[in-house]
């Protein structure tokens, strides 16, 4: 006669189970990648945006406002920046002698949906740059 062995090990069933639970996980640790990878994206293009809006008020803010508003370009674009980023500004006079409110609106389009970011300051009439004769 032979002697039964008492050998315990995994069934079929508790393997299959592991492994479906194991590439559930995996594959929830890759979406939360994906989705992170693609927010990072995102975070980068509102920085690149408020870092033009700065540039901008900080060229109105040299020129001075009101030499601004008589050039009479309130809009453009970044072209040399991805994703093409457009910038447009509105200016209102306030009650205070010299004082302008500045609104920049930056704008841009990432797989066809829109962004923007806005941004309103202040500023005096009088500019930083001085003519020379």
């Amino acid at each position: 006669m032979r002697a039964k062995r008492n050998i315990r090990g995994f069934t079929l069933v508790e393997t299959i189970t592991a492994s479906v639970i194991l590439c559930g996980a995996v594959l929830a640790v890759g979406a939360i990648s994906t989705r992170s990878l693609g927010e990072t994206r995102l975070n980068r293009q509102y920085e690149v945006a408020a870092a033009l809006a700065d540039r901008q008020l900080t060229m109105i803010d040299y020129v001075g406002v009101e030499e601004f508003i008589e050039l009479g370009q309130m809009e453009g674009e970044f072209e040399e920046f991805e994703p093409g980023y457009h910038w447009e500004v509105v200016t209102e006079t306030q009650a205070i002698d010299n004082l302008y409110l500045v609104n920049i609106t930056v704008s841009w389009a990432e797989r066809n949906r829109p962004y923007s970011i806005s941004v309103n300051t202040m500023l005096n009439g009088t500019g930083m740059l001085v003519e020379t004769e």
